[in-house]
């Protein structure tokens, strides 16, 4: 309903301003002074109207104004026709309303400048003291904004038509701003006029005719004359006086924007502590962050655009001052966010970070000054202000690249204190990927230590953390980046690189039942490889207390692979075990490789009872026992016999047969003659083979038939023999070769599948058409393979 009756006034307002704006130009064009007047009078009262909005009037405005410049122009023709133009100015001041005669005096009144009859600044000081006379909020603020409009290109400064005198341009700064003060407070009056209940709509509403404001300053920004000094003794102070003393949110918040964006950075630089000290008077609600935020973006800019003006910087203690004046923003306004608070931080490290990149010390301190501020709230529970931190946190790991430049930020870590598990994870993670991504070198143990402190949040537990809310392959990937971070670690100093894997070591242990079979073995293997490369020196090239020798590292090993024990991850402690084993065996410490074996063997026995899980372990068992050379006859006969005896107890026969045929090559070793035990060898096949005939018999009576099974088990069997003759195993014959093929070949006619036996039949007669090979097969008869 209210719309409505906007519409409807303002229609009628303006079909009255276009019935006088017609009757006044057929004045002007017949030069009928008085009756141009007359009607221009008429149209101009249109504006006196209190029933419209703020949006409304301004469209009535603006139809007005468009008509005023066609009576400009008519005073300038009617002073070249020889009309007094101090003759009109006191004309005009006959109307009968006080605003139309207002407008028609600065009509006249521009006119009257540029005719240089009078000096400008009697003319600028007249029209500002008579347009004190409308105190209505909106009427009084179109109405200033009209004489800033037409008195704009025509106020005085140096080298302007308009100077006169040498304090003419000090005149021309002195209006504006007295301009710029009455237009503010009426523009705030209007947030005080009519119901409190209507208060937003006002401010929407006044949040419309800012610029009516704001373009004040922007005059203010163009005047010739205005240097530096001007500005810093003059100017900032007078326009920041209004803008404290105003109290009102939405002024101080949009004019000191319009100060950082109008006036030029150097002399923001200049006045840097005069600005920052109006901020801690503006209002609480003001947003402060906002204000800052574009100050330090400008300072940004114009240090990235000229590298003359950073020696200002310094001279200026810029960094300083911000850091000075948002502690005390944060310190006046008690109850700002500690989102907010953060933010303000953030600005003036990007800042920083921008500005005085090479100054480690600056950024530390701004770290700094946020744990403060942090320190009163605790850990954080808002997520806007996690999300600040988090950027707070990424800012200088995006500018340097370089995780071991953040390693020397003291403060970093205290500033990620205050993030919740689950941010902290977060912020751990992305400064993993930053390590890889940027393919960072992590060289000393006390680098490692410090960057392991920062991703704890990836590798430990933390109270209150429900294993079954975590997403497991979510929880895969994170651990992932937790391994290639850990291969990633290296010094070429073996010494250093030890106190490396003690210090990963230390934080890997820490992290729970769920994160230790992911993360011992990437520490497991980065240990190894240390080990292989001190396995050409000394037995202890540092010394007896040096840790970097290959058996102290694997007490260390030994010791760290017995926790995957505790937490049920029997088979892979296994593995690790063996793996440990062979580097203890490339060292030559058989008394470590042993115990390695034992070890081993007693999680076999003691911890792994799936069948499957068992064979899979023995085999491991006996391909790493079959490539050891370090023990001694009784050490490995003992290790050998456990390995058999394993293989006769799995529980089915076709895993206890090739268990058991793989036994053989613990007792044959090509570079080692002494590792040659033909006899053994064929006793282990030939146990195999019984086991194999058990396998058929048991065929046999289930189904009445061979089964396929069996038969590839008589095969298996006869490429392991044709292995050990081709080895040079004197035990081996083509007798013994031969009688095996001549099972196979009775047992392959009950059964459909004879690919594996054909492949292996035509191996065998490749091999005797092969010099040296030929002697080796001749008792192998193939006329039944026809």
């Amino acid at each position: 309903m209210i719309a409505d009756d906007d519409e409807k006034w303002l229609a009628a307002a303006i079909a009255a301003v276009k019935q006088n704006a017609f009757y006044m130009q057929r004045a002007i064009d017949s030069n009928n002074l008085k009756d141009a007047l007359k009607f221009s009078a008429q149209m101009l009262s249109e504006l006196r109207t209190s029933k419209l909005s703020p949006h409304k009037y301004y469209e009535l405005y603006i139809r007005v104004f468009n008509e005023l410049g066609t009576l400009e122009i008519f005073f300038k023709e009617e002073t070249g026709r020889g009309c007094s133009i101090a003759e009109l100015y006191e004309l005009v001041q006959h109307a009968g309303n006080i605003l139309p005669r207002l407008y028609l005096l600065c009509t006249i009144g521009s006119v009257y400048i540029k005719s240089k009859d009078v000096t400008a600044t009697d003319i600028l000081k007249d029209l500002i003291e008579m347009c004190r006379a409308v105190q209505h909020p909106l009427r009084g603020l179109f109405l200033r904004s009209y004489l800033a409009q037409v008195t704009r290109d025509k106020l005085p400064s140096i080298g302007s038509d308009s100077e006169g005198d040498g304090d003419a341009h000090m005149n021309a700064l002195e209006f504006v701003l007295q301009n710029f003060t009455e237009m503010n407070k009426l523009w705030v009056r209007m947030q005080h006029q009519g119901p409190s209940r209507e208060k937003d709509k006002r401010e929407k509403e006044r949040n419309e005719l800012r610029d009516l404001v704001g373009k004040n300053l922007h005059v203010l920004s163009q005047l010739e004359g205005v240097d530096l000094g001007i500005y810093r003794d003059t100017v900032l102070p007078r326009i920041l006086e209004q803008v404290v003393n105003c109290k009102d949110e939405l002024a101080q918040c949009y004019l000191m924007d319009c100060i950082i964006q109008v006036f030029p950075d150097d002399f923001h630089l200049q006045t840097l502590d005069v600005l920052l000290g109006a901020c801690p008077q503006l209002q609480p609600s003001v947003d402060i962050k906002t204000v800052l935020s574009g100050l330090m973006e400008r300072l940004s800019n114009y240090a990235a655009s000229s590298v003359e003006a950073l020696p200002n910087f310094l001279q200026v203690e810029a960094f300083s001052k911000l850091n000075y004046a948002i502690g005390k923003v944060v310190e006046a306004q008690v109850d700002l966010p500690a989102a907010a608070s953060v933010t303000l931080y953030l600005f003036l490290l990007k800042f920083t970070l921008h500005v005085y990149s090479d100054r480690l010390d600056y950024v530390d301190e701004v770290l700094g000054s946020c744990v403060t501020q942090l320190s009163a709230t605790g850990k954080l529970c808002d997520d806007k202000a996690a999300k600040q931190i988090v950027a707070f946190l990424s800012a200088p790991l995006e500018k340097y690249n370089n995780v071991v430049t953040i390693l020397k930020l003291t403060n970093y870590p205290r500033v990620m204190e205050y993030l919740d598990h689950e941010t902290n994870k977060g912020m751990a993670i992305i400064i993993v990927q930053s390590v890889l991504k940027n393919n960072t070198h992590i060289a000393t143990a006390d680098e490692v230590d410090a960057l392991f402190e920062l991703a704890k949040g990836l590798i430990k537990d933390f109270d209150g953390t429900i294993d079954d809310e975590i997403d497991e392959e979510d929880f895969q990937e994170e651990q992932n980046l937790v391994a290639r971070l850990v291969h990633k670690l290296y010094n070429d100093d073996p010494e250093e690189m030890s106190k490396i894997i003690f210090t990963v070591r230390k934080h890997i242990l820490a992290g729970g039942p769920k994160r230790l079979p992911l993360t011992i073995p990437p520490l497991v293997f980065s240990a190894l490889k240390l080990i292989r490369r001190l396995r050409g020196g000394d037995e202890n090239p540092f010394g007896d207390d040096a840790s970097a020798t290959p058996k102290r590292i694997l007490q260390l090993l030994s010791e760290t692979v017995e926790v995957l024990s505790d937490v049920s991850a029997p088979d892979l402690a296994l593995r690790l075990y063996l793996q440990c084993a062979q580097a203890a065996n490339d060292c030559e410490l058989e008394t470590v490789t042993y115990e390695f074996f034992t070890k081993a063997y007693l999680l076999y026995e003691e911890e792994i009872s799936d069948s499957k899980a068992q064979v899979t372990a023995l085999r491991l068992i006996i391909g790493t026992l079959q490539r050891m050379r370090v023990f001694n006859v009784e050490n490995r006969d003992t290790l050998t016999h456990k390995a058999t005896g394993y293989s006769a107890r799995l529980l089915r026969k076709p895993d206890q047969c090739r268990a058991v045929y793989e036994c053989a090559h613990l007792f044959w070793a090509d570079e080692c003659e002494n590792l040659k035990d033909g006899e053994r060898v064929v006793l282990c096949l030939k146990r195999a083979q019984r086991i194999a005939d058990a396998v058929q018999q048991m065929a046999n009576a289930s189904r009445g038939t061979s089964s396929t099974g069996s038969v590839a088990l008589y095969v298996e069997l006869l490429n392991k023999y044709l292995y050990f003759l081709e080895k040079g195993n004197p035990q081996v014959t083509g007798d013994t070769i031969q009688s095996l093929a001549e099972l196979i070949r009775s047992e392959t006619k009950k059964v459909e599948s004879e690919l594996f036996i054909n492949s292996t039949l035509r191996y065998i007669e490749f091999q005797r058409q092969q010099d040296g090979m030929n002697e080796k097969y001749e008792k192998i008869k193939m006329e039944w393979f026809e």
